[in-house]
């Protein structure tokens, strides 16, 4: 168990430093299409959490820029305010709103969508942006550890309370979750919350990426007849307000190596604007090409055989009611 981890840390940091950083963007970009890009997208609606900086930003940004109506959903009513002018500003789109939600709560999102949802408007296009990596161990007012509350039960409670919205969106409707390569390095944990002692914010940041690959599988089969199109990507190491405060010596350490925020979020801007038939559904993606999901001899495969339990645990974490899958076993 100790050389497996081993070589997935030592497989990670290689594929990482060859692939995730500017000169990977820079070589994996000579393969894309500019005609893929110019998309328009007026009469969609987008949700974007976590839009008012970093990828989320630069995603809404890029959404609004294509005459798609944008909503950024995040915490903070000051940066969500000045982040709503600056795309209006910088696209001359005007269809660009604001709402406010915590996003490690589960209330205040079940809130939200109540009242997003009593306006009956289609969703097109729902990115899962909002993420956090804090390395102590903090609990929410829910009793929830925050990493896992903002990354998985938030982003599980905004996905299944927004599928109403998706489905009248159908079958042009899409979830995009913004994961990260981190989860190469550990396969899916039954510990949701990291009950073990010793809290290593980095390894449940990990964690709670592979559970959102490895949900997107499962809302893919669950989903799949709906016409709902359900994906993750990996936007690479980029410079973000994020990264710099969670992981301060990995961005000065990779200082001018770093991806931009556009950078980053370029493959989300993508997965919104291509048809979906030249799409994978449950598929993971990194520069805009379908990529593994595990790297070889890591050992992450076959754990991924635990997500129903954990898909069902999140449903009574959340006090969701059961889905149709789950109500007829």
């Amino acid at each position: 168990m100790f050389l497996q981890r081993a070589w997935r840390q030592v497989a990670f940091g290689v594929y990482g430093f060859t692939q995730f950083t500017k000169s990977g963007f820079q070589e994996h970009s000579k393969k894309f299409k500019a005609e893929d890009m110019g998309v328009q997208m007026e009469g969609k609606n987008c949700l974007v959490t976590g839009g008012n900086s970093g990828i989320g930003f630069a995603t809404a940004e890029g959404l609004a820029s294509r005459g798609a109506t944008v909503y950024i959903v995040c915490r903070n009513k000051e940066k969500g305010e000045a982040a709503l002018s600056k795309i209006q500003a910088n696209t001359g789109n005007k269809n660009i709103h604001l709402e406010i939600c915590d996003l490690s709560s589960i209330r205040e999102i079940k809130s939200f969508a109540s009242r997003f949802s009593s306006e009956n408007k289609p969703i097109h296009v729902l990115v899962n942006n909002a993420g956090l990596l804090e390395n102590n161990r903090v609990t929410t007012a829910e009793g929830l550890e925050l990493n896992f509350a903002v990354n998985v039960a938030g982003t599980f409670a905004m996905t299944e309370l927004m599928m109403p919205l998706l489905e009248k969106a159908a079958p042009d409707a899409r979830v995009i979750t913004v994961s990260s390569g981190g989860m190469y390095i550990t396969p899916l944990s039954k510990d949701l919350q990291y009950s073990e002692p010793n809290f290593d914010g980095v390894t449940q940041y990990a964690r709670n990426k592979r559970i959102q690959v490895a949900l997107t599988e499962k809302w893919s089969q669950i989903y799949g007849e709906k016409e709902i199109g359900f994906y993750t990507m990996h936007p690479g190491w980029a410079q973000t307000p994020g990264v710099a405060k969670s992981l301060p010596t990995f961005s000065e350490k990779l200082a001018g190596k770093l991806r931009t925020s556009e950078e980053g979020a370029d493959t989300v801007v993508w997965l919104a604007l291509q048809p979906k038939e030249k799409l994978v559904s449950g598929a993971f993606y990194f520069d805009r090409a379908e990529a593994p999901k595990h790297l070889a001899l890591a050992g992450t495969a076959n754990s991924h055989s635990f997500i129903d339990a954990i898909a069902d645990e999140l449903r009574v974490i959340c006090s969701l009611p059961l889905s149709a899958e789950v109500s007829v076993k």
